[in-house]
């Protein structure tokens, strides 16, 4: 990308009414206005560009960026610290283990005593339904309280890195490769994207990708398809979300009880797992309790439920189906692959492989996204900033 299309970027940024994001939290999508969704993608692209220019992102000479991750990860974990790093802050993961928190000290005072010198944290806390975004506020009234209390002489500001309702950083990263792939924003309105169910050997996948996809791409005018069996449903105030964007989109919103419908002429597929919702409110309730016997006999009778819905796959026989018979495929990964990672799963694996390299690349623009967030919410002028970088030009590697 040329610094013509750097500044193209940067000038579009200065358009944008952002205000409210100086100093703020990234919690939802659908809480954030047009305006603020189009400065994530803007800043992103100008931010990727930077480094593919080998101009230098740093903005931070010192600052600790916190993270909390209450659930495994590996693309958002390593996407976190990789964007922390590209604009210079110094990454430290929250072991709750080895804190006093296993000791009972309270969420406001952790939040207080991990933020003297710090600038963002990321919190993913996916496991318990109801819970994890619950969580993710009161880490912000703390950290807001310590500010204003004088305690903090910074307000860290925080991103949700996966929540019980959302996964912003995933569904973001999904929409920027989107508007790459076609060519532009602009052009993802009337785009079919089918969001299904697929079969998976394991349980208690959230919900918060398929729920983040359907709110956010439901934003650009497309036509949104959501697909799962009887009793996988998503929760209703987030159908409402998709409901409620389409219809100001001028997009459409609908649900079908089949995967090959779904998949008819769509121009995008996501064949993704998910937990029925009311195995995922006994899982939370079995957790909280540590009832570790009724977590296995959930399981096993999740297991069972998933068996019946064995044929709902990703096949090459259906992608003939979509559009030109070549839908984008698309995945949060990992993917369940049958014959590779499971006998039978979300995917064959001669379609996986055939959009690997395109997964990958949806996979890379995260840091990218998680830079954009941080950047937004620390520069109160991201767009005189951003500018300054550029007229500046460090080089990355000298």
């Amino acid at each position: 990308m040329d610094s013509s299309k750097i500044s193209d970027r940067i000038k579009s940024l200065s358009t944008k009414n952002i205000d409210n994001m100086y100093l703020n939290d990234f919690l939802l999508t659908w809480d954030k206005s047009e305006d603020e969704i189009a400065a994530v993608f803007q800043t992103a692209e100008a931010l990727r560009a930077m480094r593919t220019d080998n101009l230098a992102c740093r903005v931070f000479d010192s600052g600790l960026a916190v993270s909390i991750f209450r659930d495994k990860s590996t693309r958002t974990r390593f996407s976190f610290a990789s964007a922390c790093n590209l604009l210079g802050l110094a990454t430290q993961d929250l072991d709750e283990e080895k804190s006093q928190i296993a000791h009972g000290e309270t969420m406001r005072e952790t939040a207080n005593m991990i933020s003297f010198l710090t600038e963002i944290i990321g919190i993913r806390d996916d496991m318990y339904l109801g819970v994890g975004h619950t969580y993710m506020k009161e880490v912000a009234r703390s950290v807001e309280q310590g500010y204003h209390e004088g305690v903090l002489p910074q307000r860290p500001t925080l991103v949700n890195l996966q929540c019980d309702i959302d996964h912003p950083t995933q569904s973001m990263s999904d929409a920027l490769h989107l508007i790459n792939h076609f060519g532009g924003i602009e052009k993802l309105k009337g785009k079919k994207i089918a969001m299904t169910w697929a079969y998976s050997p394991s349980y208690g996948k959230p919900l918060s990708v398929p729920q983040g996809v359907i709110a956010l791409m439901s934003r650009f005018g497309m036509e949104v398809v959501l697909a799962h069996p009887e009793g996988y449903n998503l929760l209703p105030e987030v159908e409402e979300v998709a409901q409620s964007n389409s219809r100001q989109s001028d997009g459409s919103y609908s649900r079908v009880t089949g995967m090959s419908e779904a998949f008819e002429n769509a121009d995008i597929v996501y064949p993704k797992s998910w937990a029925p919702y009311t195995v995922m409110e006994e899982r939370t309730r079995l957790l909280q309790e540590g009832d570790l016997e009724g977590l296995k006999d959930l399981e096993k009778r999740c297991l069972e439920n998933n068996r019946q819905f064995i044929d709902w796959e990703c096949t090459e026989k259906l992608m003939q189906t979509t559009k030109g018979g070549s839908a984008l495929y698309m995945h949060c990964l990992p993917a369940d692959i049958s014959g590779v990672s499971c006998e039978r799963g979300e995917v064959e694996a001669s379609v996986f492989e055939r959009y690997r390299v395109p997964q990958y690349i949806q996979a890379g623009y995260k840091p990218y996204i998680i830079a954009a967030m941080i950047f937004l919410s620390k520069f109160k002028n991201p767009a005189d900033k951003l500018a300054e970088m550029v007229k500046r030009a460090d080089p990355r590697v000298v």
